[in-house]
């Protein structure tokens, strides 16, 4: 008797492990991606700060524009990185620190930092590429078509579920995010973590005015890194 209760306890604790499983496993399933979206934007604009990369290998010949940026975004809002722009053909790696509204850079063949004007060159204040109203986090929540799509393994020691979600986003809310876009609309894929984290956009569209379309892919990594951000 003893080891048929004893069995009969196993089979219950079974079963009950696997409708709980069930159960987790629908909830998950019933999320849409917009909703997934909306939260993943909530921890981006959220977050105290984020390691952000933003880098092309296809800008349309002839144009100047930036092939890479790299740094620490916060939430102050601030960044310090360097942005690699391509002038007259050339790559030049510009050093900048946005703060308090104001972006610093270190010009080549100058000396010292001077205050720049961003939308000068079409580009964004990189203090605010992680704003959740002018910022990448800004472009999720006006995604269009939204799918999901495949789920993989990733993340260290491949211990995260990142899944792919793709859309459409309109023109005008890119606009906001890179001054410099001038397309009506933009093919976007946006890679989400297991814990709701934004951990890449790809997005494909006209960045610069009378070009070819390009992809610009922006990473993120390192959520609520801290760092003091000051004018130089």
């Amino acid at each position: 008797m003893i080891a048929r209760a004893a069995a009969l306890s196993l089979l219950a604790a079974l079963a009950l492990t696997s409708c709980t499983g069930d159960g987790e496993q629908k909830a998950s399933e019933d999320t849409s991606p917009e909703e997934v979206l909306a939260a993943a934007a909530t921890t981006l604009g959220d977050t105290s700060g984020v390691d952000l990369t933003l880098s092309t290998e296809d800008l349309p010949a002839g144009v100047t524009g930036i092939t890479r940026a790299a740094g620490v975004a916060t939430n102050a809002p601030a960044f310090e990185g360097t942005i690699t722009v391509v002038i007259s053909g050339q790559s030049v790696d510009v050093p900048v620190v946005a703060v308090d509204g104001t972006v610093y850079a270190q010009i080549p063949f100058t000396e010292g930092w001077q205050d720049v004007d961003p939308g000068d060159y079409g580009a964004p204040d990189p203090a605010q590429l992680v704003n959740s109203e002018t910022g990448f986090a800004s472009l999720l929540g006006v995604t269009t078509d939204l799918e999901e799509g495949e789920s993989v393994r990733g993340g260290a020691d491949n211990s995260e579920v990142l899944t792919t979600y793709t859309g459409t986003v309109p023109g005008d809310a890119m606009k906001k995010v890179i001054p410099s876009s001038s397309g009506d609309t933009f093919e976007a894929e946006y890679l989400v973590s297991d814990d709701g984290e934004l951990r890449q956009a790809v997005l494909t569209g006209v960045f610069y005015a009378k070009s070819d379309a390009m992809t610009y892919t922006v990473d993120f990594a390192d959520y609520g890194t801290s760092k003091d951000i000051v004018a130089p």
